[in-house]
């Protein structure tokens, strides 16, 4: 921080890089919590030395005032007065030094702070990123273990996202982007977490609710989006249908996290294959999905 510059997900995501950890989300995390673990130490040892340096001045300045009331008796007397006026004068800079340090503490602090928040939003569609799902489903997870409830996790798609792309251009799509990512976040709440996973893609994580009353939920969402008709501000041509298509997951009737994931990610290529604009349960066969 010689340069004073602040810290931001750039800053940090180069200094994994430099330091050769390159193993993504987890390092970066690992990084910025050691950052911010001797930030606070750093913060802890200066308001002590503040408060230890403001100890001290109140002390010397003490004794000087004794030292110069009795400088007459002596000229060995007047010059520690002397000495210890100058010593006091440089004891007030420091403090002075502390203060402006426990400042710029707190200012660090805020920063990385605010670094953190914005390296887990997605700032085109205002919901939280992959990196932020990643922390969510870790916590859900143990606590629906805790508290014995079910857990699902969905994956969605927005479907023919490319066309929306080539017919209207990358504005009108992202415009359908933040649309869709309105829709789902309807449905969030605090056992409902929506994140965007990447391009046209969302993830949807729900505790407390069985795989029916989870699916149910996503369902109703996606009819309520396709019911929906958007048109081009632009050009004031028709976007025509927007729709989207989706997997769910019961996370714990699989062995890992990872491949309940997996189960949500087939669920929706099934989904896609099967005609689009519908929500699949991990485990249908494509040829109940049709019926």
């Amino acid at each position: 921080m010689i340069a004073r510059l602040p810290i931001t997900l750039d800053w940090l995501e180069e200094a994994g890089r430099a330091s050769g950890r390159v193993d993504g989300i987890a390092q970066l995390n690992a990084l910025m919590t050691r950052l911010e673990t001797s930030i606070d130490e750093f913060s802890q040892t200066t308001v002590a030395a503040r408060s230890a340096t403001t100890q001290y001045n109140s002390a010397l300045e003490a004794h000087v005032s004794e030292l110069e009331q009795v400088g007459k008796a002596g000229v060995v007397i007047s010059e520690l007065a002397a000495i210890a006026r100058i010593m006091l004068d440089r004891t007030r800079e420091i403090e002075q030094e502390m203060n402006r340090s426990e400042m710029e503490t707190r200012a660090l602090q805020c920063s990385l702070e605010e670094a953190r928040r914005s390296a887990e939003v997605d700032h085109l569609t205002g919901l939280p990123n992959r990196r932020a799902f990643d922390g969510v489903f870790e916590r859900e997870l143990a606590a629906a273990i805790a508290e014995g409830e079910p857990l699902c996790v969905a994956f969605c798609d927005i479907d023919h996202f490319k066309r929306v792309n080539d017919t209207h251009g990358h504005e009108a799509g992202d415009r359908v982007l933040r649309a869709v990512a309105q829709s789902l976040s309807k449905i969030s709440d605090d056992r409902c977490h929506v994140a965007r996973h990447g391009g046209e893609e969302f993830v949807v994580l729900f505790r407390g609710k069985t795989l029916d009353d989870a699916c149910h939920v996503l369902d109703t969402a996606r009819d309520e989006m396709s019911e929906r008709r958007l048109i081009n501000r632009a050009t004031d041509v028709p976007f025509g249908k927007i729709t989207f298509s989706g997997g769910i997951a019961d996370v714990f009737a699989h062995a890992t996290p990872h491949e309940a994931l997996k189960a949500a990610d087939d669920a929706l290529y099934v989904a896609k294959h099967e005609g689009r604009n519908c929500v699949i349960r991990a485990g249908t066969q494509a040829s109940q999905a049709a019926a």
